[in-house]
């Protein structure tokens, strides 16, 4: 290359730095965009009946074009540990899958969250906020609402038919990762 070649090559290579740096690829687009998109709604817990235990439910709806994962939960209340159920049976889990396209439901009889060593036993109309943890993405704050022992959310709905923003009741779009 000639001499005055080197400053224009040198441009060019800082402009494709700087546009890499900034997470962006060739068309302009932010590739962030084609990872996980997190939100979280239909968030609820059932007034345990236990002084020390209780369970939590949500669904955590993945828009992006990545899976991720729910690797764990905190919360002020107590111990949150994340289970899976499988033919009936619930064991303690490192990670759940939130598909992309797809959605972790986490329901009574099905995979859940379980609350232990409990400081102090929710009630119906209270709320217990929740931090959701993910291999991938920010961490979600929920506010799950306290519900009666024995409330189901409407059995008419299915989770893969119905997008989040038709629920009703305890169906609150928290927040998203993004």
């Amino acid at each position: 290359m000639t001499r005055p070649a080197w400053p224009a090559l040198a441009l060019a290579l800082a402009g494709a730095l700087a546009l890499a740096g900034c997470g962006a690829d060739a068309s302009g687009s932010d590739t962030a965009a084609s990872g996980a998109d997190l939100s979280v709604g239909s968030a609820y817990m059932p007034q345990p009946v236990s002084e020390t235990m209780a369970a939590g439910f949500l669904t955590v709806t993945n828009d992006g074009g990545t899976d991720d994962a729910l690797t764990s939960v905190t919360s002020d209340a107590g111990e949150v540990t994340v289970h899976e159920t499988t033919d009936g049976t619930m064991r303690q889990v490192d990670r759940l899958t939130v598909p992309a396209h797809g959605r972790l439901a986490l329901e009574s009889g099905g995979d859940h969250l379980m609350f232990e060593k409990l400081k102090k036993r929710p009630e119906e109309g209270q709320t217990v906020s929740v931090e959701l943890h993910f291999a991938d993405s920010d961490p979600i704050s929920v506010d799950m609402p306290v519900k009666a022992a024995t409330y189901r959310p409407d059995s008419t709905r299915s989770n893969t038919a119905q997008p989040d923003s038709t629920q009703s009741g305890t169906a609150q779009p928290e927040h998203s990762s993004h």
